[in-house]
């Protein structure tokens, strides 16, 4: 049968004039002025934030003049992450992280608002009067100048209050991004052919009853349009039941179900239209007259005058301005089995708002063509329905999707609702802008979160960035990736030390490479020996530490008069000799300071005692050109001698290495080994460490497991907790009955707690990954996913059976861990086909 529908040209239809100074300009001389919307990110705002945004936007909209459209205009498009893979210099484990999210699908967000100056008569027309069904577009005359000017100050001040919320952001679209270049599409052609991608050809729109079509994509449209149609109850924001627990609300906005929840190409759509409120009321009044007249004859006109009666009372009892708004979400695809799913998708997501959905499919064509930007003056007024500004900003999507830092620096994450990979830094930025004071962490993660994946994926990727690492492990947790780096630099990083008896880690707390003996320096010197000296119940007195302090000054001061090479057996023996007799000299009481039981109790470290290798080292150990270094004590961890020390041994060549290395990045991490030094005695050296690395372009973290450990500890909160200003969380259900413990600890708030609560609640299936709550200086947190690529994991893994396997295959390849990683990858590949 021979096609006989109507055709036309779209220049001979469309509906815009001209853009000029970021507004676009209609045939029918309406006015649009263009924005792009920054929205705050899904699952980190709660009910306050909510509540303030929508108390922005209620003031902002209150300040423009009558017979103004506001529309807001959310796409919603499926994109697949395109990462680049041709980097020189991209490492291995790098490159198997993009190829792993490589054409990974997502839902991609963007926001736009148009704020349209039309006339009274525009706003009353119906869609019989849309330009689509007119025979030719003649364009009018501009309105004076004096009523452009005045929109355009309300315009201003509307931008204005919108942006000292600090929670939603406008920016003035260009007249290149509205009408795209030569390279790049602009809004306008993206809307006419529901695509961002680059060089998307124009294609044939088919606009009739039966469908909407643009190119091969069918259109499926709902609206709300009626008052039937909507809940009987709204709010800035609704509790997200996957996400929420008998303890905590995660909160998302009242319309957050046709956004990013609905995981299909679509639009959603929100029209304000702002009529004269005062006009609105009184043909209110006068239609309650006529339905009070016609109410005996009919039981419907008793009931809409009660209800006209109602509006009119809370119009004028509050000084409501009355509104007219409408909503609806156009999806399409290109497969008609997919679009009858979408159909199903979208009428279930509006029934999760409580509202009727209602699948429109007499105005879609007309509905569509009125959603072209600054095209909002051919809305249809017949599809609007009558509320108050408050109640329909409710319907305002409020939420976007994470997006990436743009700071150079940071570590990869990935986006917990569609794991699309996120560019974070928790570091560098968060400084600048005054978030934190400090880069320093606190790591909390029971065992089994994915603390130690975690952890391995941000220093893997910290160390490629050319960042000084340096680690106190007691678990072999980064065995596999310090020997894969070890192997990549052929020994020049990846130095692994672990503590055995006949190869001891050992040092000499008094060397100095260049003979500088700063307040730094001292003070360690000090911590140490006071650690050997005093035990943790048996806090040293003010006499005692003034003579300590004269000890180690007067040592220095002997090392430098007579060139004496300087160790712990060079300063016994200063302070049973020299010392001696200078306290005498003093006539220092022995109850002030008993020299006796100080050169008795540090008699084992002494030459010929049992420790004496420890602090009498005739090698240094070279931090300064490794950058990869790992100190692995797990066979002293329960050593109540060694342990501490030896963590203050490697503490103390972290700062000695701090201090040399000038505008370089430094990290220390400290796993359970905190425990051994975060005692009474040793309160002022962990303070010290957390406050000086700052001062040095460095960063200090500590990981724990143990929850009563950071309960119980006020050396932890003073000392750690306090100074770090970047806290991470991870899956913390096994502590739910003590989290309000842990909340207190940390400081969280409300919504903190409810984004800690919420990890790993609802999981995508088909992905394997740990969540993680990061936060940063107790205002801004977030909920990431820590997914990797199979070899990053193989690198990773602390399974004992996995890391054996990676172990003796790379043995069998004469070291080589990476060609044993990518075998091993390859195979597990093979076998899952």
């Amino acid at each position: 049968m021979r096609n006989v529908s109507r055709t036309t040209t779209l220049e001979s239809r469309f509906p815009l004039l001209a853009v000029e100074q970021h507004c676009i300009l209609s045939k029918d001389a309406d006015i649009t002025a263009c924005f792009k919307v920054a929205l705050p990110e899904i699952f980190t705002v709660g009910s306050a934030e909510y509540e303030a945004i929508h108390a922005a936007w209620h003031k902002a909209v209150k300040t423009l003049p009558d017979y103004t459209v506001v529309h807001k205009q959310d796409w919603y498009l499926k994109e697949n992450y395109a990462p680049d893979l041709s980097g020189d210099g991209m490492s291995f484990l790098g490159r198997s992280y993009r190829q792993h999210f490589n054409e990974r699908p997502f839902l991609n967000h963007y926001c736009y608002l148009f704020l349209t100056k039309t006339t009274r008569e525009r706003m009353r027309m119906e869609s019989n009067f849309s330009s689509l069904c007119r025979g030719r577009l003649v364009p009018k005359e501009a309105r004076d100048r004096e009523a452009v000017q005045r929109f355009m100050e309300a315009v201003a001040q509307f931008e204005r209050i919108v942006n000292d919320s600090e929670l939603v952001r406008l920016s003035r679209l260009s007249e290149e991004e509205i009408l795209g270049t030569d390279d790049s599409a602009g809004l306008l052609e993206q809307y006419l052919t529901l695509s961002t991608a680059e060089n998307e050809p124009l294609q044939d729109i088919a606009l009739s009853a039966e469908e909407v079509r643009v190119g091969t994509k069918r259109l499926c449209l709902h609206t709300l349009s009626d008052t039937d149609d909507l809940p009987g109850v709204v709010t800035a924001d609704t509790r997200h039941e996957k996400l929420s627990t008998d303890r905590s609300d995660c909160r998302l906005s009242f319309a957050a179900p046709v956004g990013l929840l609905l995981s299909c190409n679509h639009i959603y759509n929100q029209y304000l239209f702002l009529d004269n409120s005062e006009d609105n009321l009184q043909k209110f009044e006068k239609s309650a007259r006529n339905m009070h007249s016609l109410a005996r004859y009919s039981r419907s006109n008793q009931i809409n005058r009660e209800w006209i009666e109602r509006y009119l009372n809370e119009a004028h009892s509050y000084g409501l301005s009355s509104v007219r708004a409408h909503f609806n979400v156009m999806a399409w695809s290109d497969d008609p089995a997919e679009l009858k799913q979408i159909r199903n998708d979208t009428g279930s997501a509006l029934a999760l708002m409580e509202c009727k959905p209602r699948h429109n499919t007499t105005d879609t064509a007309t509905l569509y063509w009125a959603a072209i930007p600054g095209n909002a003056g051919d809305f249809p007024s017949e599809e609007s329905f009558y509320t108050f500004i408050e109640p329909a900003l409710c319907f305002f999507g409020q939420e976007t999707n994470y997006s990436d830092s743009p700071s150079p620096f940071g570590l990869k994450m990935a986006d917990r609702l569609t794991g699309n990979p996120i560019h974070l830094d928790i570091s560098d930025l968060p400084m600048k802008k005054g978030i934190i004071t400090n880069r320093n962490k606190f790591i909390l993660g029971p065992s089994g979160s994915g603390k130690s994946f975690f952890t391995n994926h941000m220093v893997r990727q910290y160390y490629e960035q050319g960042a000084h690492v340096l680690l106190v492990d007691t678990g072999n947790s980064y065995q596999g990736l310090c020997e894969l780096i070890k192997g990549k630099t052929r020994g020049e990083d990846g130095v692994y030390f672990t503590y055995t008896e006949s190869n001891p880690i050992a040092f000499n707390p008094f060397y100095t490479d260049d003979g500088v003996f700063d307040i730094e320096k001292r003070e360690s010197i000090k911590t140490l020996i006071l650690t050997l000296w005093k035990r943790d119940d048996e806090p040293p007195t003010r006499s005692e530490e003034v003579a300590l302090s004269n000890a180690v000054s007067g040592y220095i001061d002997h090392i430098r008069t007579f060139n004496a090479p300087a160790s712990f057996n060079g300063f016994y023996d200063y302070a049973g000799g020299d010392y001696r007799r200078i306290l005498e000299e003093k006539k220092v009481r022995e109850k002030d300071f008993d020299l006796a039981n100080f050169l008795n109790v540090l008699e084992p470290y002494y030459r010929g005692g049992e420790y004496d290798y420890l602090l009498n080292s005739d090698r240094q150990l070279d931090l300064l050109s490794k950058r990869f270094i790992v100190f692995e004590i797990d066979a002293i961890k329960d050593h109540k001698i060694l342990f501490p020390i030896v963590t203050i041994i490697i503490m103390e060549v972290f700062i000695n290495k701090m201090r040399r290395l000038k505008g370089q990045r430094k990290l220390i991490l400290i796993e359970e080994a905190w425990k051994a030094i975060a005692k009474e005695g040793m309160a002022e050296y962990i303070k010290y460490l957390f406050k000086t690395v700052r001062k040095f372009f460095g960063e200090a973290i500590v990981v724990t497991q143990e929850v009563d450990d950071i309960i119980q500890s006020p050396i932890v909160k003073e000392s750690i907790i306090n100074n770090s200003d970047c806290k991470i969380l991870l899956d913390q259900r096994k502590y739910m009955n003590k989290f309000d413990d842990i909340q207190a600890m940390l400081g969280l708030t409300d919504r903190e707690k409810a984004q800690v609560l919420s990890l790993n609640m609802n999981n995508d299936a088909s992905r394997l990954y740990k969540e993680v709550w990061i936060g940063l200086g107790g205002t801004h947190s977030a909920v990431y996913a820590t997914e990797v690529s199979l070899e990053e994991y193989l690198a990773y893994t602390t399974e004992e059976s996995e890391k054996m396997e990676v172990m003796e295959l790379a043995a069998q390849l004469g070291g080589d861990v990476e060609l044993a990683i990518r075998r091993i990858a390859a195979r597990r590949r093979e076998d899952k086909q």
